[in-house]
């Protein structure tokens, strides 16, 4: 069967490899059908990921058909279209215990530490299958996975019908924050550069947009909440200028919910955190936030076709990855068709 496999840093193709066979009474076998190209496939590929191993088949937004079950399957059958929680933890540790199963220490994620989603065919235990609405198609529901880290900013943020809300960043990741936070009945800005995106954005509900390029950030999110700040605030980005500007815009006693990330720190006054008592956070994977979107998704009332820009078949995954590499404005989730 053919799989999109990194060599090593730098090196990405489609190569032959052996279709896996049911090992156990709780494991799915999926014909994959659809991936999405995350960030991190993009590290993985620039050799900037340290929890990447090489070779590595790579993909965690993915969608399949399942094609057979162990004896004991009972959540899906033959012909169901699933959905691959791509993440195992040990139930031991910790993070575990205290049911944060995304900040395991041994945590593993398909596509970085274990064979991704990426290939014609898939097996996996049923604990990480999850059954979806027939007449949601392929791509659609391989956007379900960067929904889940959406809905799981949203909830480390713990975000409330009437919050006023604002989004730093409005790549696939940040609209996908835009879209569950309106969920919740909150008013969401959101900044970014490209306009384009902020044209987007506004279509998929944004209540304010934000350049920065434009004009002062904080005096607008300021304006906007009539001069409160911002109830929470969601860095997508994570530059330390952003995490710097998501402090600096809150209201008193805001959620600050670090998503984005870089390595180098930034420079935070500790007053603000203490006089107006934020509370900080970062925000990984997700937890239990399979079932909430997949619920969303299956209602049929939640319209996010349009965030898929473009599609390629899996013959074209070079060309689609260089797309990548230097995306026009136009880019906002690319599929791979399995």
């Amino acid at each position: 069967m053919k799989a999109i496999q990194v060599s090593q840093p730098g090196n990405l193709s489609v190569v032959e490899v052996e279709e896996p066979k049911l090992e156990g009474p709780n494991q799915v076998k999926i014909r994959m059908k659809a991936m999405g190209i995350c960030g991190s496939d993009m590290h993985i590929l620039h050799g900037e990921n340290p929890f990447a191993s090489y070779p590595r088949i790579i993909g965690h937004e993915v969608a399949g058909e399942v094609v057979e079950v162990g004896g004991s399957v009972s959540s899906v059958a033959v012909g169901d279209k699933v959905v691959i929680e791509p993440m195992t933890s040990c139930g031991t540790c910790y993070a575990c215990k205290q049911g944060r199963p995304n900040v395991c220490e041994n945590v593993e994620v398909y596509g970085v530490h274990r064979e991704g989603g990426g290939r014609e065919v898939m097996v996996v235990t049923e604990d990480l299958v999850h059954k979806v609405d027939h007449r949601l198609d392929w791509s659609e529901i391989a956007l379900i996975e960067p929904f889940t880290i959406g809905a799981q900013s949203v909830y480390r943020g713990d975000v409330k019908e009437g919050d006023m809300v604002f989004i730093i960043g409005a790549g696939p990741i940040g609209l996908c924050c835009l879209k569950v936070a309106k969920e919740a009945g909150a008013k969401v800005a959101i900044s970014d550069f490209n306009e384009e995106r902020l044209v987007f954005a506004e279509k998929w509900g944004a209540d304010f947009t934000v350049n920065p390029g434009a004009g002062d950030v904080k005096a607008q999110i300021i304006k906007w909440t009539e001069g409160m700040g911002a109830n929470v605030v969601i860095d997508a980005v994570g530059l330390p200028q952003t995490v710097e500007q998501a402090i600096d815009v809150t209201s008193v006693a805001a959620r600050v919910v670090l998503l984005g990330f870089h390595s180098s720190p930034s420079q935070i006054s500790q007053v603000d955190i203490t006089k107006k008592e934020l509370t900080i956070c970062g925000s990984r994977l997700q937890t239990d936030r399979f079932p909430v979107v997949v619920d969303l998704f299956n209602s049929m009332k939640f319209d996010i076709k349009d965030l898929v820009s473009h599609v390629f078949p899996l013959e074209e995954t070079e060309k689609a990855f260089k797309l990548m590499e230097s995306p026009p404005f136009s880019v906002r989730k690319v599929i791979i068709k399995l």
